[in-house]
């Protein structure tokens, strides 16, 4: 997935949460990166094990990977991860789609 003008249009954002040697996590990649040719959108992924991820490492170190499917204005923060729409481990390109359909329709969050 390269950033391209369209990203820049795009009202969701999708954050992966990863770790090293995930097997799980590769295939998550590829299912993100054929939605994204279907549907852009802006992508931020985190490695929870690394020091820049460890706010996010009580939450998800044994659940990668995960992902967060919102609008794009809202700050990624483990406060409000609840709020989030979530997939985990295995999902599929239309299960992505499906939540990005919902996301979209929510109304702004403060």
């Amino acid at each position: 997935m390269k950033p391209a003008l369209p990203l820049l249009q795009q009202a969701l954002r999708i954050t992966l949460f990863t770790r090293a040697n995930c097997s799980l996590c590769d295939d998550a990649k590829l299912v993100l990166s054929r939605v994204w040719e279907k549907l852009p959108f802006e992508y931020q992924e985190i490695d929870v094990m690394k020091p820049e991820g460890r706010a996010w490492k009580d939450l998800y170190e044994f659940d990668t990977p995960v992902i967060h499917i919102r609008r794009s204005e809202v700050i990624e923060e483990p406060s409000i991860a609840a709020k989030a729409r979530k997939l985990m481990h295995r999902f599929t390109e239309g299960q992505v789609k499906e939540m990005m359909g919902i996301a979209e329709k929510e109304p702004d969050e403060p």
